[in-house]
């Protein structure tokens, strides 16, 4: 067949003509974008951006009151200027990966974020990133698990988170309803407690919070996680509080269930249970450093009201790096239940009347008594050291009687416990990054 010059022509005409169309396609060349066309040859300026997942580590300072949906997105880094306040009805959402750094100050300028009594949280990070409550001080930036310039010894450089809510509380003047330590009467989301025990405070999991506990008052720190009135609606799961100056997490009354705590290295108290606590906190560590206090601290109903409820411990681990014995030390009228965890010495508080004669309510009656409301089953502990009210105060007036320490040794048994599962907390928590964990 022949092939004329006519043909030929139109040929490579048609050849040319499909190249310059090839070669002239637009769209978005950026292979970051959200819509890149892997085919186009000339950007055309169309490209959409994932700008949530680029770290930008621009401050964005946040101060006064939330009272309205809010979401703190990551790549930014978010500073708090004193209290910054969620209130009643408003939802503060914290992406993954969110670092949020506190400013110091101490009393009326120390800064923390306040989840108020109607108000709720939603930050849920990951394994990969956890969300980062720390301080200005800290070089840490967007990205990054940990920071290079402060260690556990850092406390105090600003405040702490406190969730308040609406569930029961035993407060000690017997009212439903109280004010959270710390912030002034005149204050009114200091409030905490109620009678809804299924109150929803939002869901908290994968958060780490470092080198708080500022000073707010003669003797007063904010705690790393402050819990107050705090109902069972609420999550709150794999927390770690590392070198708060106060307390490591502390629940005020409240039914919320609590999973997978690491506290290490706090200034008083690992985990600090008050006002009749009704939840389970389950599968914890508590790492003793060097000016900690007790790694548990474990106290009963205040007050009249609210009585019944009944606290939980199970699956956990207290040990010491580099400092004292890690006590659990079950004071004014303590009950509820402990079960599989590992400690030192395990210390039971005893309050005489009528000159010292009678044991009255207290952790060692609860424990000691026919139906005992205080027990210990399948956990591990050095020893049992029953000790009185009045050595707690250092008045010294009363002393233990050999039969009531005879009475508590007999009521706990020692057995081998196997504790926490501490692979909960490897790879994404301070303790883990900077090799704490034992």
């Amino acid at each position: 067949m022949k092939t004329s010059k006519f043909n030929l022509g139109l040929i490579g005409l048609v050849a040319v003509v499909g190249i310059g169309m090839s070669s002239c396609r637009k769209g978005c060349t950026d292979p970051t974008a959200l819509n890149y066309d892997s085919k186009a040859k000339k950007d055309d300026s169309s490209c959409i951006m994932d700008t949530t997942s680029v770290p930008t580590n621009t401050n964005i300072i946040k101060s006064g009151s939330i009272s309205i949906d809010e979401t703190w997105t990551s790549g930014n880094i978010y500073e708090l200027a004193g209290k910054v306040v969620v209130r009643d009805g408003a939802v503060l959402t914290i992406e993954p990966g969110t670092i949020i750094k506190g400013q110091e100050g101490t009393g009326t300028q120390a800064s923390a974020l306040v989840i108020a009594q109607g108000a709720q949280i939603n930050a849920v990070g990951t394994p990969s990133q956890p969300i980062i409550f720390t301080s200005t001080l800290d070089n840490i930036i967007a990205g990054q698990l940990s920071g290079t310039n402060l260690s556990e010894t850092d406390q105090g450089l600003w405040g702490g988170i406190i969730v308040l809510g609406n569930a029961p509380i035993s407060a000690a003047d017997g009212d439903a309803l109280s004010q959270i330590e710390g912030i002034p009467v005149s204050s009114t989301y200091g409030a905490f407690g109620g009678s809804d025990a299924t109150d929803n405070s939002g869901i908290m999991s994968y958060i780490s919070i470092r080198h708080g506990g500022a000073l707010i008052g003669a003797g007063n720190e904010i705690n790393g996680l402050t819990l107050g009135g705090v109902g069972s609606g609420t999550t709150i799961s794999y927390i770690e509080v590392v070198a708060n100056l106060d307390d490591g997490v502390e629940f005020f009354g409240g039914t919320v269930d609590a999973s997978n705590i690491l506290v290490g290295f706090q200034g008083d108290d690992g985990i600090d249970i008050d006002m009749n606590y009704s939840g389970t906190v389950s599968n914890f560590i508590v790492i003793n450093g060097l000016n900690s206090d007790e790694a548990l601290e474990i106290d009963g109903p205040e007050g009249s009201t609210y009585t019944s409820g009944m606290f939980a411990l199970e699956n956990g681990t207290v040990y010491t790096f580099g400092g004292g014995e890690a006590r659990g030390d079950f004071k004014s009228k303590a009950q509820g239940s402990v079960t599989n965890v590992k400690m030192g010495t395990a210390k039971i508080r005893a309050s005489y009347q009528n000159e010292c004669v009678d044991a009255k309510a207290d952790a060692f009656v609860h424990l000691t008594q026919v139906s005992p409301i205080l027990t210990f089953s399948g956990s591990e502990f050095s020893s049992v050291v029953v000790y009185t009210a009045s050595q707690d105060s250092g008045l010294n007036y009363c002393t233990v009687f050999p039969a009531d320490q005879s009475a508590a040794e007999n009521a706990i048994t020692s057995t081998t416990a196997s504790g926490s599962d501490e692979s909960a907390f490897v790879g994404w928590t301070w303790s883990s990054v900077n090799e704490k964990l034992y």
